[in-house]
């Protein structure tokens, strides 16, 4: 079966929202209340995807995963660094899909000029700690009690994961558009393919 991992398109809306509903609707890794319909999922493409990559891994035609990056704060200072996030269909999860994901996510956000990736992860979740710590991030510190959600508080612990070296003067991170134009950008997105297995052993 045939694994590829390439931009999220409008097209992909209503399996990226048939992943991410359930995360929404009954767990408290997400600290959104409402679940987005697959409407509200392509403004958000629309909106990411002029400056930053969302990734689907697509697994013989159906979208089993997706990841994707946004700015890390609003102010100039910041903008070498993102936040990321990454989602893995139930029935798909232990396949690789997450470190797949997130290998082609670092090469493309790295080919921009971006510099440090960040991980916001509501606890306890050993299973996204594990990944996260497994494709490099770092742990940094706990906001205590810093989300209320299903009756309770939680907290959220923050990794970071640099995603190439710091220069003394960077340049300025690059549109999606201008790294999607170098003849490296099909490499780049598939170079997290090989960690994925397309079924269950």
């Amino acid at each position: 079966m045939s694994v590829q991992i390439r931009l999220a398109s409008d097209a992909d809306a209503e399996a990226i929202a048939a992943i991410y509903g359930p995360v929404v609707e009954t767990t408290s890794i997400s600290f959104e209340t409402e679940v987005p319909d697959a409407a509200e999922i392509r403004r958000r493409l629309a909106s990411t995807l002029p400056s930053y990559p969302w990734l689907v891994c697509d697994i013989g035609g159906d979208v089993a995963g997706y990841a994707y990056a946004t700015a890390h704060r609003v102010r100039a200072a910041y903008r070498w660094s993102v936040d990321t996030s990454v989602y893995i269909d139930a029935s798909r999860r232990r396949l690789g899909i997450g470190r797949g994901l997130y290998q082609s996510l670092f090469a493309v956000l790295a080919a921009q000029g971006y510099v440090n990736a960040f991980a916001g992860i509501a606890l306890p979740n050993p299973g996204s700690v594990g990944l996260h710590e497994a494709v490099g991030f770092e742990p940094l510190g706990v906001y205590r009690r810093v989300g209320f959600k299903f009756g309770k508080w939680h907290d959220v612990g923050w990794w970071q994961l640099a995603l190439k070296a710091h220069e003394a003067v960077p340049d300025a991170p690059l549109d999606l558009a201008a790294v999607r134009r170098r003849p490296e950008w099909a490499g780049l997105l598939a170079r997290g393919e090989a960690a994925i297995r397309a079924t269950a052993a």
